[in-house]
């Protein structure tokens, strides 16, 4: 079945959990048709002047493809600045190669397509913040706070005698 998301239909609302510098606008009218797709995620989006799109970033498992509509915003990637406009494309691959952020250095909004790849799951990687987010679940952790593999697993012959203790009982009908 096609799904016609037609301009005359667009309503933008401002993302939840936005703070100031990072006021991203994204079009609703796909989660109000009740379009929600499994595996090519689109958002249709608006930045305002003076406004970031989202902290600097890289996707691990997520590729990315920007359309702009129309406007002009900075980009920022690994390889520094550059100026995006009305009709380029921009793709990000996964990794940190293809993290990349949008600054409106302009007066006029610039409205852009969103196309990701999804496959269920996706890490998010923040170099400036040093964090990491767990999509869908959006679980935000710091990447500081690593542990190793073995890390409170030392008392694992303890665990299993408290285990084996509760299930003789359960077979002694106890």
């Amino acid at each position: 079945m096609a799904t016609i998301l037609r301009s005359r239909e667009r309503d933008f609302k401002e993302d939840p959990n936005k703070i100031d510098n990072f006021r991203l606008f994204s079009d609703v009218t796909r989660k109000k048709k009740g379009l929600n797709p499994k595996n090519l995620n689109f958002d249709l989006r608006l930045l305002n002047p003076e406004q970031y799109s989202a902290p600097y970033h890289s996707h691990r498992f997520a590729e990315e493809l920007f359309f702009i509509i129309s406007g002009s915003m900075t980009l920022r990637t690994p390889d520094g600045l550059d100026i995006v406009s009305a009709g380029d494309m921009v793709f990000f691959e996964m990794g940190d190669t293809g993290a990349h952020q949008f600054y409106n250095h302009t007066s006029e909004p610039c409205t852009y397509l969103d196309i990701r790849s999804f496959i269920g799951f996706d890490i998010c990687d923040y170099p400036d913040s040093g964090k990491m987010l767990i999509a869908p679940s959006f679980e935000i952790f710091n990447k500081g706070d690593k542990a190793a593999y073995f890390d409170g697993e030392k008392e694992v012959k303890e665990k299993w005698d408290k285990l084996k203790d509760v299930k003789i009982s359960a077979d002694n009908g106890s």
